[in-house]
């Protein structure tokens, strides 16, 4: 065992150093999110009314006119949608919430009931066993969902506070929009090269690719979310624009998807009896499955190249130690991690022990020389034969 341990007493430490590092970060960053909340949103801001103020000033209205503009059609269009569709999914969550309840009940009756057909051949203590566990799994799952829907109300109660930032972070990125030129001049002549350099390294191997990745997710989420609402719609399902609102942040979560949400209320459904919806449902359900196998390749191109597993993993851990700030920055290391690793600099900051690695190494390259060589000697054969 302590030849074990100096064996791999520096992996260990490089592997412990860059695990801190990121550490490190994610604190630094949960910290200046609690501080500055304001700031971080409005870089999100600046990025959506930028690029119609670079335009119209492009067309001649200064900068500063320019930015006001865009941010008036910002707070106009998209904050009031994003209000109105806030204050629809507030009410409808606030039903469904109400109702779970009932649909409890209704799915512990219609359990209860299937285990008459069993009386005849099954002994008593075994049925009354089993009305047992059906109570016990539907109060549970059924507190669970309330529970989770109950959450969820309190974080859109708190709305009024993020309002307030998001006010605040709206007259910020008009400022950053306005004097963007003086910033980048600035951090052009005063950030020192070392920074430089892994700002364009962050850039081109990370931020471009997660840009483009978001933008392609957005796409797909929004085509899942419309046929889900227009599909019950048609079926006339209440708080269809909720329910259809959650499937979509399902749609989002790596390694869970849609099925998730659907597959349960779907087995519901067939529990209770509603055969004829719960088939229709299903339809739905396959459809939007085949339109994302089908759109999917066309709008995100190459993946990221990071395992869903992975992507997800990272994401629990970071939101459990550093709550939504953690859950943001997670995905931005995890695929720096992994350009670090495809560009080679994780296998030299991570010195492996040579004796465990290197004779393989030595071993591969051998047999590679061998067999070329063996080939060259055969060829030469061959050639010796052709003249001969």
């Amino acid at each position: 065992m302590l030849s074990f341990y100096k064996r791999y007493s520096r992996t260990a430490f490089d592997i412990g150093l860059i695990v801190l590092t990121v550490l490190l970060i994610l604190w630094l960053w949960s910290l200046f999110y609690r501080i500055a909340a304001p700031i971080v949103l409005s870089f999100f801001v600046f990025l959506i009314i930028e690029p119609l103020a670079k335009f119209l000033n492009r067309r001649g209205l200064k900068k500063s006119i320019a930015s006001a503009i865009s941010i008036l059609l910002f707070v106009t269009l998209i904050l009031g949608a994003l209000l109105g569709a806030g204050a629809i999914f507030f009410n409808q969550v606030s039903n469904l919430a109400e109702k779970v309840p009932h649909y409890a009940a209704q799915l512990q009756k219609e359990i209860v009931n299937g285990t008459v057909y069993l009386e005849d051949n099954l002994p008593p203590e075994v049925i009354d066993q089993v009305k047992e566990y059906a109570s016990t799994i539907t109060q549970r799952v059924s507190g669970f969902i309330q529970w989770a829907l109950t959450m969820l109300l309190g974080t859109l109660s708190s709305f009024s506070s993020f309002l307030f930032k998001f006010f605040i972070a709206i007259i910020l990125a008009y400022f950053l929009s306005v004097e963007i030129e003086f910033w980048k001049n600035l951090a052009a002549k005063k950030t020192p090269s070392t920074f430089k350099k892994a700002f364009y390294f962050l850039k081109e191997n990370v931020l471009l690719g997660i840009l483009s990745y978001v933008k392609a997710q957005l796409k797909l989420v929004s085509i899942t979310f419309v046929v889900i609402l227009t599909a019950l719609l048609v079926l006339r399902v209440n708080n269809a624009f909720a329910i259809s609102l959650m499937a979509a942040v399902f749609d989002i979560l790596p390694l869970l998807g849609i099925s998730t949400f659907f597959i349960p209320w779907i087995i519901y459904l067939f529990i209770v009896g509603q055969i004829q919806f719960a088939i229709v449902l299903t339809v739905v359900l396959i459809i939007v499955l085949l339109m994302r196998q089908i759109l999917e390749p066309k709008f995100t191109g190459d993946s990221l190249g990071v395992s869903a597993f992975t992507t997800l993993a990272f994401m629990v851990v970071s939101l459990s130690l550093f709550g939504v700030a953690g859950l943001i920055l997670s995905p931005v290391l995890i695929i720096l991690l992994k350009a670090l690793y495809d560009q080679g600099y994780l296998k030299r900051w991570i010195h492996l022990p040579e004796e465990e690695f290197e004779q393989d190494d030595k071993d591969n390259g051998s047999a590679g020389i061998a067999a070329e060589t063996a080939a060259v000697e055969e060829q030469s054969g061959r050639q010796a034969d052709d003249r001969a």
